[in-house]
């Protein structure tokens, strides 16, 4: 049992994060795990459309879907930047949109630091745009995907594991494991991949389970929003703070504090509902 354990803790250091090198370029398969997220919600949504009556053109979705991704991209660029290393990207601009490091000399490094919640509010905001072009009812569109997005998330996080990023706080527990990016060398809860759990796997069967159920246009969105707040604010706990920030607010971090206005916002939108049925199924 005890070897069994210590393969289990060692798992991280025999995993290369890189599916192919040339030269200082590297192929990451944490890029392969966001193409199979946003493949997958793209799929799930399309199946929805498919057989649930919903009477939405494939281009339509495949015409969002490009105005997410850049969406996506964008906000959790800029999210990272502002949120969580605002100081070092104010003396090194170039480095939020250069996919290279000058610091110590020049070499590609890919685009590191990526803000969820930047995401989200990116995404937010490609969606409302697009919505607004297409005369789409943005809660009723908005409730479609949110039942499809998270298990996107599992995918992601799987990438942040096999990056070897993202590690949890120190543990004494036998599941826990020894990441090499940690500088202290101990044993480190594997917290994305309890994120990988819960905000995908059990939020995205939460949501997929009663999709149906839309008591108004928004419901599925306020579930969204206040389900992944939760699960991501207890997991935080487990989750190691970025050295650069620490604890923003006495024992809570800042993922912590955006999640607690996911979940107002979403309670915000259960009880205070822009419409309080759901919209005909035929809107485009």
């Amino acid at each position: 049992m005890e070897n069994w354990i210590n393969l289990w803790q060692q798992i991280p250091g025999h995993i290369n994060p890189n599916i192919f090198e040339i030269g200082s370029l590297q192929i990451r398969y944490y890029s392969l795990m966001y193409i199979v997220a946003f493949s997958l919600t793209y799929l799930l949504v399309s199946y929805r459309i498919k057989h649930e009556g919903y009477d939405y053109k494939p281009e339509i979705i495949q015409d969002y879907f490009v105005w997410a991704i850049i969406g996506l991209l964008i906000g959790a660029r800029v999210g990272y930047v502002l949120f969580y290393n605002f100081d070092y990207y104010l003396g090194h601009p170039l480095e939020i949109v250069l996919p290279f490091e000058f610091t110590g000399g020049f070499r590609f490094v890919g685009l590191t630091g990526m803000s969820y919640h930047g995401g989200a509010i990116g995404v937010l905001t490609a969606s409302i745009i697009f919505c607004r072009k297409y005369r789409i009812n943005l809660w009723y569109f908005a409730d479609l995907l949110c039942s499809a997005i998270p298990l996107g998330y599992t995918f992601g996080r799987i990438g942040n594991f096999i990056n070897g990023e993202l590690f949890g706080r120190a543990t004494d527990m036998p599941w826990g494991m020894y990441f090499p990016l940690d500088p202290t060398h101990q044993l480190r809860h594997p917290s994305q991949l309890y994120e990988a759990f819960f905000e995908g796997i059990v939020l995205f069967i939460i949501l997929w389970s009663m999709r149906k159920k839309n008591l108004f246009n928004g419901f599925m969105s306020a579930l969204y929003l206040a389900g992944y707040g939760l699960f991501r604010f207890f997991i935080e706990f487990f989750r190691e703070p970025d050295a650069q920030l620490g604890f923003v607010w006495g024992w809570l971090s800042l993922g912590q504090i955006l999640c607690i206005i996911m979940v107002v916002i979403g309670m915000g939108i259960f009880f205070y509902p822009k419409e309080q049925k759901c919209g005909g199924k035929k809107l485009r």
